[in-house]
């Protein structure tokens, strides 16, 4: 399963509004065939690791980081594929919460015979598929709020210089983040005053991700959709409302990057899930601008608090992750 868990973040950023699924075949103490589901979500990566497998399926255990899918869309279920080519057990981490599919998937799999073993690395699943999640549950994307500081939290000097407070290894870090992401989204302050390209550069060819500005004033022209530039959407608030939409158009993974205000926003309307942090150890002073805007807290107990998830070094600067518990 820890395998299949692999496979699957390989799909992260690149298969909305689908999961993003790994599928591990085992037979006889041997991997036969593995999968994960590929860019634009087709094919599902239990098909991948059945046609990876040939004959060899037969007989095999399946180790799959989400309940196969069980309803017909623009391809087969993959329960049914499964129960075609002769699995004799299935182990899945996750059971789908997608109405389609909740629980239909393992009893299709039950209903032929197959042994099914459910939960296996559920939490570990959980935190890989929080996005997909997230928007079945709540309906809206899960919201990664990125925040680039100096040591006290300022993400410029008070003339508004910022290149660069952390250095070229964070930089880089950040495109990855964004690989990783459905989209990228900043305020119309950010795209006014900074004109963002908002896309994933140094990693070769990829599926750039949607560029969010959510803005209820016009924007300036920013370039065009192309092979370098994901499309562009942009929309009003309020943020509770923009994010629902972004559920509904099948957004699962969002990094916010800017600016302080749209961060304050989401953070007062408790609809931040991951905080990413990369802190210089640089200082500039309490006349540097702020990473987040006010928050107009009365109360400590009424601060958004998160749970630190990693935290190392990263060049000359420290990267850390926290997460709000769901």
């Amino acid at each position: 399963m820890d395998h299949a868990l692999r496979l699957a973040r390989r799909g992260l950023g690149n298969v909305w509004p689908n999961p993003a699924v790994g599928c591990v075949l085992v037979r006889e103490g041997r991997i036969v065939g593995r999968g994960w589901t590929q860019p634009g979500g087709r094919p599902h990566a239990e098909r991948m690791a059945l046609d990876a497998a040939g004959a060899a399926s037969r007989g095999a255990t399946a180790y799959v980081t989400l309940e196969p899918c069980a309803h017909h869309g623009r391809t087969p279920p993959c329960a049914e594929a499964l129960i075609a080519a002769g699995v004799a057990r299935v182990v899945s981490a996750l059971t789908d919460p997608d109405p389609r599919v909740t629980g239909r998937g393992h009893a299709m799999l039950r209903a032929a015979g197959i042994a099914v073993t459910e939960g296996v690395r559920a939490d570990a699943a959980a935190a890989l598929q929080r996005g997909f999640l997230t928007r079945v549950t709540l309906g809206r994307p899960m919201v990664t709020l990125k925040l680039a500081t100096s040591f006290d939290g300022r993400i410029a000097t008070g003339s508004g210089e910022s290149r660069w407070i952390t250095g070229a290894p964070a930089r880089r870090h950040v495109h990855l983040l964004r690989l990783t992401h459905d989209a990228v989204m900043v305020g119309g302050g950010t795209a006014r005053a900074d004109l963002p390209a908002l896309n994933i550069r140094g990693f070769g060819a990829v599926r750039q991700p949607v560029r969010l500005v959510i803005a209820n004033a016009p924007i300036p022209d920013l370039p065009p959709e192309d092979a370098a530039h994901g499309p562009l959407w942009v929309l009003p608030g309020p943020l509770p409302e923009a994010l629902a939409e972004l559920g509904r158009r099948g957004l699962t993974r969002v990094l916010c990057e800017g600016g302080g205000q749209l961060a304050a926003g989401l953070l007062g309307a408790g609809l931040v899930d991951e905080l990413v942090g990369y802190t210089a150890g640089v200082l500039l002073g309490g006349d540097g601008r702020a990473a987040v805007g006010p928050l107009g807290l009365q109360h400590l107990s009424d601060a958004p608090r998160f749970r630190l998830a990693e935290a190392r070094p990263l060049g000359g600067d420290l990267f850390h992750r926290w997460v709000r518990d769901a």
